[in-house]
């Protein structure tokens, strides 16, 4: 849980922003967002990626604990983890309320003028 006052990500934030930091990675989310499992196949149809490259997105994805993988018989199947953005939205809305608060005060100092 984030503090009122922190002014810096976490590694652990930080390490999620990287992982959201690729379109690829992104439409993979996407994909998953419907909340359904999904299975390599499945996730890598209609991408022109091959399913190795989609793997290496997801276990980035996977590290950063953004989803979660199950084995189904011989497959793996990727589900979104969405409580894990959680601290982003967190830390998101800490440096949108410190903006918020920066821009009140400079209208202040002009306003006073």
């Amino acid at each position: 849980m984030l503090k009122a006052k922190k002014d810096h990500p976490t590694s652990k934030e930080a390490q999620l922003f990287a992982a959201l930091g690729d379109n690829t990675r992104l439409q993979l989310i996407n994909r998953l967002g419907g909340g359904e499992r999904n299975s390599i196949s499945g996730l890598s149809a209609g991408m022109k990626l091959s399913r190795q490259g989609v793997t290496k997105h997801l276990r980035v994805l996977e590290n950063a604990g953004v989803v979660k993988s199950t084995r189904v018989g011989r497959e793996l199947h990727f589900s979104l983890q969405p409580e894990a953005l959680t601290p982003l939205q967190e830390y998101l809305d800490l440096v949108s309320t410190q903006w918020d608060d920066a821009i009140e005060r400079l209208r202040s100092l002009v306003e006073e003028k």
